[in-house]
């Protein structure tokens, strides 16, 4: 039983590892955009919309998809002054509540009005106002739904980090409240 809890946990872990070299690799292709905008504008005067579309669109799911990402590795929001003064199972006990009374119901919620909100675009073709933008407006945002799926499956990984370390299975992460 423990090894199987253990083992499940570094399943979502990587899973979570991948979606923030996703987040990674989006931060590069942004960068690269940005340069491309900057070098277009400056040396060349001229600009494309559909270029500046694409970096909000980048930099949103660089967002959404990292915040799957920050859960596992313990960068998410909490009330430090209470947690950091807590046992290990004491914290253990706080992160499974808060996973199970907030985060999955935050999660389900989002996601059913994200589908919805998709879906609506992708019925009326909605696509960019401005000339020159991109089409297709229910690609971006799809990426709602899709990132707070990501964070649902990341959350089962660090609910079994707290399950296993409340009872003792695994070394109990290092946490810092004023860690980088």
């Amino acid at each position: 039983m423990c090894a199987t809890l253990l083992a499940a946990e570094r399943f979502f872990n990587r899973f979570s590892d991948i979606i923030g070299a996703i987040s990674a690799v989006l931060l590069l292709l942004l960068v690269l955009n940005v340069f491309y905008d900057v070098i277009m504008r400056y040396w060349f005067n001229d600009v494309s919309i559909g270029m500046q579309e694409l970096e909000w669109h980048l930099y949103s799911m660089i967002f959404l998809f990292g915040v799957a990402y920050s859960l596992k590795a313990d960068g998410h929001v909490r009330v430090d002054v209470i947690y950091e003064r807590l046992s290990v199972r004491g914290r253990a006990i706080i992160d499974i509540l808060g996973t199970v009374l907030l985060l999955w119901p935050f999660c389900f919620l989002v996601t059913d009005f994200g589908i919805d909100f998709a879906q609506q675009a992708y019925e009326i073709g909605e696509k960019s106002g401005d000339p020159g933008g991109l089409p297709h407006r229910w690609i971006i945002k799809s990426m709602i739904s899709a990132s707070f799926i990501c964070v649902l499956i990341s959350s089962l990984g660090f609910i079994l980090r707290a399950i296993n370390e409340f009872c003792g299975l695994e070394q109990p992460h290092d946490y810092d409240a004023f860690k980088p």
